[in-house]
């Protein structure tokens, strides 16, 4: 077996149960957000353009929208993760959100419920829920009770009501803040605090007011989940508008307002597989469209805003993508030319183009020597000797051949199919013909495909 020493340090620690959760994520035609590191290799260009935009333009109080551009396979999103990773890395606060018949861009009410759920940054876990209480967390600081080392108890510091009033004032008077989302921050914060040194209501014991307190913080957080919950619910806490489509966009800027209140840069959202809608009804992808539109302007007028699409040609350029709506043509049809191939390539441009800047051959031969080190550490095997550097290259050599040379996917595919056959006793380089081999691989990537665009039985 390969010794340690030849494989990358950041490969080193990895253990048998993760590689093998890499490996079958790679199969499904994923990369798991915590470890996309492993398989960033080629588009630099890209990579440090989009760099540079956050840490000097977005984190300075800019805003931008941008679109990735590629066809299935070409990697749109791994190099979404990409970004989410380099993000995280600045400071920024990031969701990465599928639009699938499940999460609907023309609902936006449930695409904003999937931001808040997909949400991270410098908080442990994900999601606003996790935002949310990390930031309380933050307000109780902690005293010792005895001043003996060995026997001293903690307990959480009460905020003064003069405390939490004025943090109530700072609140209101962020930038761009709804004030129905202040007093949902408000109220969460009373409702941590105030029950430590005074009762909620006078005359209940201590367990109806700490089941009451539950109960509340609970309501709370569903409200900034936009749950369902009724106006009744929430007016003792003077939020008196649920998170619904009209003030669902209002609301994230008010997300955005507060993240950097809590240190953030900013927020950077990535949208994934904007291209099934146009699989949609003719009246729900104008609705779509519209919402799109609606996001760019959005972006254009709020601060610490980067927003990523990312899409098919298709979108681009067949009748029922963005021509279909004249609205939002008008605001893109500048990238519609952008992505024709005799353009020179703006790496400092709205369209963000995989297609036209596929990854080399030496690229994709170091994707698949992570992928066979993976491999072979999932399973204890000698995958090196089984599936050697010549059978990479013969791979790409192929896959050139053919014109497929840009299809990541593909080439993951074969590489990841190859190295089970080998891992179970089969000679691959003597008796797999690799132009077989590539349109097996083919048809499980189209298979994915077929099944990543039909909706759930619960839909």
């Amino acid at each position: 077996m390969e010794q340690a020493g030849n494989i990358p340090h950041e490969l080193t620690d990895l253990q048998p149960f993760q590689a093998r959760s890499i490996i079958e994520e790679m199969r499904k035609g994923s990369v798991p957000a915590d470890y996309v590191q492993l398989f960033t290799v080629g588009r630099d260009n890209w990579l440090t353009f989009i760099e540079d935009d956050l840490v000097n333009y977005i984190a300075e109080g800019g805003a931008k929208v941008r679109f990735l551009h590629g066809n299935y396979g070409d990697g749109k999103t791994h190099f979404m993760s990409v970004i989410r990773h380099i993000a995280l890395k600045q400071g920024f606060a990031v969701s990465l959100v599928v639009l699938t018949r499940d999460v609907p861009i023309h609902k936006f009410e449930a695409v904003y419920q999937s931001i808040v759920q997909q949400l991270c940054g410098n908080f442990a876990g994900i999601g606003i829920r996790s935002l949310l209480n990390s930031w309380l967390d933050s307000l109780a600081t902690k005293e010792f009770t005895t001043e003996e080392s060995t026997t001293a108890t903690t307990k959480e510091k009460s905020l003064s009501r003069e405390q939490i009033t004025e943090l109530s004032e700072t609140l209101r008077h962020l930038p761009d803040m709804n004030v129905n989302f202040a007093n949902a921050l408000i109220a969460l914060v009373k409702n941590r605090f105030l029950h430590i040194d005074e009762g909620i209501h006078e005359g209940e014991s201590d367990a109806e007011q700490q089941e009451e307190r539950i109960n509340n913080r609970e309501t709370l957080f569903h409200w900034f989940e936009a749950g369902k919950i009724t106006k009744r619910e929430l007016k003792p806490f003077s939020i008196f508008e649920k998170v619904d489509k009209t003030n669902s966009k209002q609301m994230l800027n008010s997300l955005n307002s507060f993240l950097r209140f809590c240190g953030h840069k900013g927020i950077v959202l990535l949208l994934d597989e904007l291209e099934t809608v146009m699989a949609m009804a003719a009246s729900v992808r104008n609705a779509a469209y519209e919402n799109v539109r609606l996001l760019i302007d959005n972006s254009e007028q709020a601060s610490c805003f980067h927003i990523f699409f990312a899409i098919i040609p298709d979108v681009l350029l067949t009748e029922k993508g963005f021509k279909s709506y004249d609205a939002l043509w008008s605001r893109v049809r500048s990238i519609a030319v952008t992505g024709q191939q005799n353009q020179r390539m703006n790496y400092r441009g709205v369209l963000i183009d995989l297609h036209r800047t596929p990854l080399q051959e030496d690229e994709l031969l170091r994707l698949g020597e992570s992928l066979r080190q993976i491999h072979q550490i999932s399973y204890r095997w000698d995958a090196v000797d089984a599936v050697p550097d010549q059978l990479l290259k013969d791979i790409c050599a192929n896959q050139k051949k053919m014109g497929l040379l840009s299809e990541v996917r593909l080439f993951v595919k074969q590489v990841i199919r190859l190295l089970d056959m080998a891992e179970q006793g089969e000679d691959v380089q003597e008796k797999v013909d690799l132009a077989e081999h590539i349109v097996s691989s083919q048809q499980e990537v189209e298979q994915d495909k077929v099944e990543q665009l039909q909706p759930s039985w619960d839909s």
